[in-house]
Formats: C-alpha cells, sequence, structure tokens
C-alpha cells in the first residue's frame, strides 16, 4: 500500500531515527487498514541549536498538533513556575523582615504584592478560570515580565545603595533555568526571553555598579563579574536547552505512543468487525458467543469436560422453510412449523444447522412440492390463523413420506391483505446478529434448550428500545463495556471511532482530530489519584508495578551525565573569572571531567551498543535496569560537582588565611574573599545538575540536593564565616543600609532553590509514572483488541479455510465480489453413517434428541481430531450434512501446487496425486475412530464412504449468509459412490482405483452399478494398504456388513 505523500524520510541519526519515524503498518497477513508514516525532522526554527536537537513532526498538522499536546502537558509546570516565584516572594520578605529598617518597607510591600499577583494567578491557572486562547498565548509572557519585574524590584529597592555586579545573579540565573523546564512555549521563544532577561540584567548591573563607583572603579574586577554573570547564565541556559530537548523529545515519544496505539487500535477494530461481521453472517451471535466463551477457557478445564462441547438449542413453534431452484424464476417452497434442534456439529468448519423429525418433514414438504408455489404442512396453516387464502396441496400423491405420515398440506394462493410486521402481528426472531433487534432467544436455559419468544409489535418496540439504550449506555448483558479511553464521565468507543475514521490514510486531518480526541480523553484520568501511589514516596502500591517502573529503559540518562559534565566546565570558567590563580580549580576540573566522562560513557553504551565494546554494554544495561546500581551511579555524578565546588572553596579559604615563615600574609587582590556569592550560585547550579538526572526517584534527587546545600552551607557559615563577614563590612562602608548577613542570606537562597527543585522534581516523577500508567494501559488495550482479533479470527478461519477467510477480510468487498476458484486434480470424499437415523429418537430420556446429537458431536469431532494429524495436513473438511462428513484433499490456496511448495507441473505423477492417497488414508482413519468409539460406547456405527477425484469448482455463495462448498461432476459422483455404497466399505470409480493402486492400496472389484444421471459405472472397494500400519493403528480391519477379500 502507497504511503502518504506528506510524510518525508528522517534527515536524522539511526537513535533518533529508532526512535521517531515510526511506521504504522496494517497487518500483514489481513492487509487491512491504513499505512502512516511518520517523520520527525531534524529542522526547526532555532538554527542555533545542533541539527539533531531540532525536532519537528512532518506533516505540518501533526506538528501543530503535538505543540497543542505539549501545551496541555505543560500547563501544570506553570503552575510549578508560579510555585517558584512565590517562594522567591517569600525569601525577600524574610531578608527584609529579618533586619527591618526604613528602607526595607519598600522591597518588602513589592515581595508581599507579587506574592499575593501569584497567589491569584495560581488559583486561576489551577482551577482554568482564565479565557483558554488567551491563558494560552499571553499567561506565559505575562509571568515572565512578573518574575522579571520581581527580580529588578529585589535588585532595585534592596541594594541600590551599594550595588555588586554579582547581586541577583543566582536567582536570574534560577529562573533562566526555570524558564525552560516550565514555559509551555516553543525553544525558540524561550531561548529569546531568557537571552533578553540576562542581556538586560548584565546591563543593568554593569551600568549601575559604574555610575556608584565612578571615583574608585576597579574595572579589571567588574569586567571579570560579568564574564563570570555571564559564564553562569550560558550555563544555565546551556542545561536549561538540553533540559528542554530532553522533555520534548520524551513527550513526543509519549505522542507518537499514543498515536500508534490509536492507528493500530483502529486498524485492529476494523480488522475485528469485519471478523465479527463475517462470523456473524455464518453462525447465529448466541451461538458465537458461547464459542468465544469456551475457546477463552483454561486447557485444563477443557481437559476435564467428558465430551467434546456441544452447540445445541431446542426452539420451539419454528417454521422451517425449505427451497430449491427448478428453473430460472420458479422456486419450489416447503414450509413447516415445529420444534428445531440448532446449532453446530463437530469442533472444525462450523456451520449453523438445526435437525429434527419437523426438518425432516420440511424437506419432505419442498420435494412434494410444485415449482412456483408455497407448499405448507397443517401445523403451519394453523400458525397463519387465516391470514393466507389458501387450497388442498396434496403432498402425499407426490411424496411418499407425507403419505406414510399422514401429513395434510396446502398450497398458498394469494395473501388476503398486506402483510404487518410478521404474522398476524406477532414478530418472531431466533437471533439477532447486530444487536438492534431484541435476542429472542435465552441461550441459558439448562439443558441447552432455548425459548423463542413471541411478542407484539408494540412489545418488540419497547424491547428494541431498550436495547438501543443499552447499547449508547454502554452496557451490554448487565456489564460495562470496556471503554477505548478511560474517562468514566466521557467514554470514547473505539467502536465509534472506527466508523468515523473509513479511509484516514487519505484524511489526516480526520486522524489528527481523533487522536486530539484520544489524547483529551486520557489526559483527563489522573491516573496517580487513588489509591495506585503511595503519598510520600509516590512508589506505587502494589510490587509488580514498582518493579515494572523501576526496569524502564530511559534513553536520555546518557544526556543527563553528560549536563552534569556542562554544570562542571561552566564552574571552573566561573572560577577562573574570580580567581585565576586557584591552582585547586584546575585540578578539580580535569580529574572531575575525567570521572564524569567515564560515567556518561558507561551510561551511553546501551543506547549504543554497536560503537562500544560488549561487556562495556552489558554493564551498562545492567546499571540501566538495576535501580540501586542506576541510583549510586547518578549519585557518584553529583558527588563529584560537588567535591569539585567543595576543594575549591576549602583551598580559597587557605589561601586567604594563609602564613609564610610565621608571617600573615595578606590574600591577593581578586579571588573568593572579594566576591564569595560566587561560589554560592556554583552550588545552585549543582542543584541544577541534580534535576537533571534521569530514571532516579525524587527522594534520590531530595537526597544529593540536601547534601549539596548542607555543604555549601557549612562552608558559608563555619569555614567562610571570615571571608563573608569581610565581605559584608566592606559593603557596609559603602552604604549606611542594614543587609542580612551573606553567609545566611546565600545559604537561605541555596535552601530555597533547592525547595524549588524538590517541588519540580515530585511533579517531573508524577508526570513519568502517570505516563508509564498511560503506556501500560495502551499496551493492555491494544493486547485486548489483540486478543478478541486472535478469538474472532479463530471462529472465522474454523468456519472458513483460512485462505478463504483472508479473501473476504482482505478488503472491503461488495456483495457480489464473492470467492471462487477451480481446481483440476482434487478429491473428494463423503461418508455418512447410515444407522444413525435408526438411533436418533426424540424421547424425553434423549432429552429431545439433544442426546443423540451429542453422540453424533462425538464422532464428527473425533473425525475433525485427525486433520490436526500433520499427514493429512493436506485434507479440508468441506461440512457436514446431517450425519453425512464431506472433506476434499488438494484444495489449497495455490490452485496449481495441489498443496505442495512447487507448482504440479514439475511433479511426476505419484507426487501430484500424493494428497489423493491421503484422503484415502484419512478415511480408513475414520473407519478405525469409528470402531474406538463403538468399542467403548457398546454402539454399532458403520461408515458408507464414497471417494472420487477430478475437477471442481470451489467458492462460497451467498452475500449475507456466505457458505464455502465446492461443485462439480466430480462432487456429484463421490456422493453417489457413497449412496450407492455399501455400509462399512469406501467404494470408488475404476479411475480413482487405477491411481490409488500405485500407492500400494488394495481393492476389491464390486463391478458395475447403476448411478443416477451417469448410467453404469465399474466401482471397486478400497480395503486398506498392501503394507500393516500405513496410517494410524493400522487400517485391514473387518467391520460388519464390510465385503471381504476373497482374493
Amino acid at each position: 500500500m502507497p504511503r502518504n505523500r506528506d510524510f518525508s524520510e528522517p534527515e536524522y541519526s539511526a537513535e533518533y531515527s529508532a526512535d521517531y519515524s515510526v511506521s504504522l503498518p496494517s497487518d500483514p497477513e489481513h492487509a487491512v487498514g491504513r499505512t502512516h508514516e511518520v517523520t520527525v525532522r531534524s529542522s526547526g526554527p532555532c538554527l542555533c541549536l545542533p541539527r539533531f536537537m531540532r525536532l519537528t513532526f512532518a506533516p505540518e498538522s501533526l506538528e501543530n498538533l503535538y505543540q497543542t499536546y505539549f501545551r496541555r502537558q505543560r500547563h501544570e509546570t506553570l503552575l510549578v513556575l508560579v510555585v517558584f516565584a512565590a517562594l522567591f516572594d517569600c525569601y525577600v520578605l524574610l531578608m527584609c523582615t529579618t533586619v527591618y529598617a526604613a528602607d526595607k518597607l519598600a522591597p518588602a510591600l513589592a515581595a508581599g504584592t507579587g506574592l499575593a499577583a501569584h497567589v491569584l494567578l495560581f488559583a486561576l491557572c489551577k482551577y482554568r478560570l482564565l479565557p483558554e486562547r488567551a491563558a494560552r498565548r499571553f499567561l506565559p509572557y505575562v509571568l515572565w515580565v512578573l518574575i522579571l519585574a520581581q527580580i529588578f524590584c529585589y535588585l532595585g529597592l534592596n541594594f541600590s545603595r551599594s550595588p555588586e555586579a554579582s547581586d541577583t545573579v543566582g536567582w536570574q540565573a534560577f529562573f533562566v533555568f526555570s524558564f525552560f523546564i516550565t514555559l509551555p512555549l516553543r525553544l525558540a521563544p524561550i531561548v529569546l526571553i531568557t537571552a533578553v532577561s540576562c542581556g538586560v540584567h548584565t546591563l543593568v548591573l554593569g551600568v549601575t555598579v559604574a555610575q556608584q563607583r565612578q571615583d574608585a572603579l576597579d574595572e579589571g574586577t567588574l569586567l571579570r563579574q560579568i564574564l563570570s554573570n555571564i559564564a553562569i547564565y550560558l550555563c544555565a541556559i546551556t542545561v536549561g536547552t538540553m533540559s528542554y530537548y530532553m522533555a520534548d523529545r520524551k513527550h513526543r515519544k509519549a505522542f507518537l505512543e499514543a498515536r500508534q496505539s490509536l492507528e493500530v487500535k483502529l486498524n485492529l477494530e476494523e480488522q475485528s468487525q469485519q471478523q465479527e461481521r463475517l462470523m456473524l453472517s455464518i453462525l447465529p451471535k448466541h451461538v458465537a458467543d458461547e464459542m468465544l466463551k469456551d475457546m477463552k477457557k483454561d486447557p485444563s478445564q477443557k481437559e476435564m469436560q467428558q465430551f467434546n462441547t456441544m452447540y445445541m438449542y431446542r426452539h420451539e413453534n419454528v417454521s422451517y422453510v425449505r427451497e430449491k431452484t427448478k428453473t430460472a424464476v420458479d422456486m419450489r417452497v416447503g414450509v413447516h412449523s415445529g420444534t428445531v434442534l440448532g446449532g453446530v456439529l463437530g469442533q472444525k468448519r462450523w456451520q449453523y444447522d438445526v435437525w429434527s423429525t419437523d426438518v425432516t418433514v420440511a424437506n419432505k414438504m419442498e420435494a412434494g412440492g410444485i415449482p412456483g408455489r408455497v407448499h405448507i404442512s397443517q401445523s403451519t396453516m394453523d400458525c397463519l390463523k387465516g391470514e393466507f387464502e389458501v387450497e388442498p396441496g396434496e403432498g402425499g400423491s407426490r411424496c411418499e413420506y407425507l403419505k406414510e405420515k399422514g401429513i395434510v398440506t396446502y398450497l398458498i394462493v394469494v395473501p388476503k391483505q398486506p402483510l404487518r410486521n410478521g404474522i398476524n402481528g406477532v414478530k418472531l426472531s431466533l437471533t439477532s446478529s447486530h444487536g438492534g433487534s431484541p435476542l429472542l432467544i435465552n441461550t441459558k436455559e439448562r439443558n441447552g434448550s432455548a425459548i423463542l419468544a413471541c411478542t407484539s409489535p408494540e412489545e418488540s418496540d419497547e424491547s428494541d428500545a431498550r436495547v438501543r439504550g443499552t447499547l449508547e449506555n454502554g452496557e451490554e448483558d448487565g456489564e460495562a463495556v470496556n471503554p477505548s479511553f478511560p474517562n468514566p464521565r466521557r467514554r470514547l468507543r473505539l467502536r465509534d471511532l472506527a466508523e468515523r475514521v473509513i479511509d484516514a490514510s487519505q484524511n489526516e486531518q480526520e486522524l489528527n482530530k481523533l487522536l486530539n480526541e484520544a489524547l483529551l480523553e486520557r489526559e483527563s484520568v489522573q491516573a496517580l489519584k487513588g489509591k495506585s501511589t503511595f503519598r510520600l514516596s509516590m512508589r506505587f502500591i502494589d510490587p509488580e508495578m514498582e518493579t515494572r517502573y523501576s526496569v524502564e529503559k530511559e534513553k536520555q540518562s546518557g544526556a543527563a551525565f553528560s549536563c552534569s559534565c556542562v554544570v562542571l566546565f561552566f564552574t571552573a570558567l566561573v572560577e577562573v573569572f574570580i580567581d585565576p590563580w586557584l591552582v585547586a580549580n584546575y585540578v578539580t576540573f580535569v580529574v572531575g571531567e575525567i570521572l564524569l566522562l567515564i560515567l556518561t560513557l558507561c551510561s551511553l553504551a546501551a543506547i549504543f551498543p554497536r560503537v562500544f565494546p560488549k561487556k562495556l554494554v552489558a554493564f551498562s544495561t545492567w546499571i540501566d535496569r538495576t535501580r540501586w546500581a542506576r541510583n549510586t551511579w547518578a549519585m557518584a555524578a553529583i558527588i563529584i560537582v560537588t567535591t569539585a565546588d567543595i576543594v575549591d572553596m576549602l583551598s580559597c579559604q587557605q589561601d586567604y588565611s594563609g602564613t609564610v615563615n610565621g608571617t600573615v600574609v595578606p590574600p591577593r587582590p581578586g579571588g573568593c574573599w572579594e566576591q564569595p556569592k560566587y561560589y554560592s550560585y556554583i552550588a545552585v547550579l549543582a542543584l541544577v545538575a541534580t534535576i537533571m538526572l534521569v530514571q532516579v526517584s525524587h527522594m534520590v534527587k531530595l537526597t544529593l540536593m540536601v547534601l549539596i546545600t548542607g555543604a555549601a552551607g557549612t562552608v558559608n557559615i563555619y569555614a567562610w564565616e571570615h571571608i563573608f563577614d569581610q565581605y559584608d563590612r566592606r559593603r557596609s562602608q559603602q552604604s549606611m543600609s542594614s543587609l542580612v548577613p551573606s553567609k545566611y542570606s546565600m545559604t537561605a537562597m541555596i535552601f530555597i532553590v533547592m525547595l524549588s527543585f524538590y517541588y519540580f522534581s515530585r511533579h517531573v516523577e508524577k508526570l513519568a509514572r502517570t505516563l508509564f500508567l498511560w503506556k501500560i494501559d495502551v499496551h493492555d488495550q491494544k493486547e485486548r483488541v489483540y486478543e478478541m482479533r486472535r478469538w474472532n479470527e479463530a471462529l472465522v478461519t474454523n468456519m472458513l479455510p483460512e485462505h478463504v477467510a483472508r479473501h473476504f477480510l482482505g478488503s472491503k468487498k461488495r456483495d457480489e465480489e464473492l470467492y471462487s476458484q477451480s481446481y483440476d486434480e482434487i478429491g473428494v470424499m463423503f461418508a455418512s453413517l447410515p444407522n444413525f437415523a435408526d438411533f436418533y429418537t426424540e424421547e424425553s430420556i434423549n432429552n429431545g434428541g439433544i442426546e443423540c446429537l451429542r453422540f453424533l458431536n462425538e464422532i464428527i469431532s473425533d473425525f475433525d481430531a485427525l486433520l490436526d494429524e500433520p499427514q493429512f495436513r493436506c485434507i479440508t473438511k468441506i461440512k457436514t450434512i446431517g450425519s453425512t462428513y464431506m472433506a476434499a484433499s488438494g484444495v489449497t490456496p495455490d490452485a496449481n501446487a495441489n498443496g505442495y511448495s512447487t507448482k504440479k507441473e514439475t511433479l511426476s505423477d505419484k507426487e501430484r496425486w500424493q494428497h489423493l492417497a491421503d484422503l484415502a488414508d484419512f478415511a480408513l482413519a475414520m473407519k478405525v475412530t469409528l470402531m474406538n468409539i463403538n468399542y467403548q460406547s457398546f454402539n454399532n456405527f458403520m461408515l458408507r464412504i464414497g471417494m472420487n477425484k477430478g475437477a471442481v469448482l470451489a467458492g462460497v455463495i451467498g452475500a449475507r449468509k456466505p457458505h464455502y462448498d465446492i461443485w462439480g461432476n466430480t462432487v456429484n459422483v463421490a456422493s453417489r459412490m457413497e449412496s450407492t455404497g455399501v455400509m462399512g466399505n469406501i467404494q470408488v470409480v475404476e479411475e480413482t482405483h487405477l491411481i490409488l493402486k500405485e500407492y500400494g492400496f488394495r481393492f476389491v472389484r464390486r463391478g458395475a452399478i447403476y448411478v443416477k444421471g451417469k448410467g453404469e459405472l465399474l466401482t471397486f472397494f478400497l480395503k486398506g494398504r498392501e503394507k500393516q500400519g500405513s496410517f494410524i493403528n493400522g487400517s485391514s480391519v473387518t467391520l460388519p456388513h464390510q465385503v471381504v477379500d476373497s482374493s
């Protein structure tokens, strides 16, 4: 099937191609459904990014739909940003009220106003009180402006008298990074607003400091501080971009999984509906439901059954129509009313049929009828209650059976008035194939009986309404129907979707609309509410589910470790600008980068197994799948970054308090003692590296962030106490303003950032676990649809040959597009049980004939079981006609192969007719099987078998009730061989005898017999093979009434 032209080929590495170039093919076996390919192009508006990070869906309509989905997913993260801003306001209020003075009133009021605004904004967003269009377009930018204003208010009102180029740099970097992980915007706008924010912040600080210190301005120190600020901002932007890319990649994968799930389910549902329509066109619904129910039973339950399953139901007061075409226009119709046993027999090639004495009468009514007339019995006449004008039928004059039974018959002349709803307003129905009319058969009655109900038009209308109401409410038989998407308030049924998308391959817009509805349905379910997880740890209550979640492979772990490398690089760069003579900085950078590079390569080995050695790949895979190893790996990365920062701080302290020969040496110009705040900002960057870790729980991240905060706070308050005090005294000399000691304000800033990131980590883990549950749910839904399709397919292929079923399920066909196939060399066999008619009675001791049919079902089921033997693979059961079993050999999908992989023209005569020999072996095996049944049941049933070979036409007749059969002179002769045969024997004509004789079969010449329509035919009885044990349990067994070989 050709692909959609709007889709393009992938333009990125194999890794991303594997994840994002998703082909959604139809089922290869049935060739049903639609084929879609979704491509993620490595292009986009943000050209400053590496090529592999510019991900965009093709076609454009799909990308627009994804962006809508992505904005909805980030709606809650926007609330996280509001919480961040509120925590910053709380920090400002704490700093202003701890050391209160008159000049603190303005920043405190600004922070209080901002806090109120953020609380109000949180409530409006949480409960979706803002207009959706306005909130989607303007709210992110409004929040950005509000946060930027808060930072500048704090900067201008709190540090206006003694500004430093390091003031609020940590908060600026924190919010810059936060914009990337929370704003529901594309990457290009976020990069633009963060660049503007950092540029304005740097410009304002530089100009303000230069103006305030015109007389004592140290240009070199100011330049190093501005470069350090830029390095911190670049670090936040770089890591933020990587975070955005990782989140975008994860959401795109989830989006594609949802799209693929919808596509697969639509295809499967379409196939399932085709199968169901075909199945219900052959079998009544109540029979098919019972079959499906039994097929789903555990094999151990089936082994405990004494008998094979039989699907048989009693129907009272049924009118059976028997009709036969005599000419192009005239039909001979016979109608009789009575009791029937309806159902299927055997385990293969099921077809619905009816049995009873009344069915026999109906057959005779047709046989004793007149072409072009409707021939009815007295019982049918009584049911009509004068609805039709009739005349004497005199069926006994044309049918000996009717005469013997004394059955009075009539011929319908013309109806007195137009028919109403059924007969005398009575609506009769046995089954409902489509659920639109009431099911009038109670298939749950004991002893396999089913009661036929007669309802008036009013009652049936009420029943129809009840059924329709039940189906519309999504319930059937008192049980809730599984919804396609689990929304308890608005259920979007998969069947509704399938009906709406008839040709989605040519209507991408409609498919995208359905996908959007499916995503909305999925998002409306709060998957983690209720009792699925523990409140504090957020772990799944179900240990098995938690284990499955813990071993989920995350391909972005390498990117997460590379973020730690980036943070360490910019950390070292900032320290180089602040104190270029600090040797410890270079040592920790080199050692730390080497260690982090090792961790990163080990995490990447599982993602690129062809690039790395096998042992390293195995080790990397083990880390990914082992929770404690994964946590240890993540903790090692953060400990390396934190240790490098702490070692540098302690080394700087030693330089500050250094002595030479007992003489105190003053600290060199610059260094940590002049700008100690930057090392706290470095701790903030370490916190950023912590939340970038993937496949690590929020509790582990909290532990690492507490470690960072505790270590940095301890150094600030104790080890660097003199450094910060000296820094505060120097600033207080320039201004009379009262400030909280920097060692406490910096520690409080790190603590607030830690709380913010922990809140975000919980949100990220909640989202990850929700996506995991959605993924499990999608998998379960597909499994359910697959399972239903497998069961339907099993039923369909048990009613039609597999290649014929594929023809009907392969594409949408019009009624006249039926199946037919001609064969030149086919074997045909009829095997009947002539003495079963004497065995069958409808007395109460036999449950009205059901027990007799149960025994017949055992016989036919054992015959069906023979077909599972490998030697009988070329034999196809055609049907059962009463107690007659019909089979054929060589009826294969390829009419010229006769069951072999090569064409028959290349085969020898013996190879070409091997299937006929197999059919003869099958007939002999049936005799042995019946002998065993007789031995176990103390019966004396005999098989009368006829065989023939030749050309046939195979096909399906009937558009609404398709039935597979074969026709031709070969079939007629095979049938006559059975009907003119002798019980206990297999009769064949001379041509069949000559072929089978070459395979070692023994025959007894019967002689010439008269065959209706064929004249005199020379026939033979097949006795068995020359060698014993050539098939199951041997073959030369003489049974009663069998013609004995006299040779």
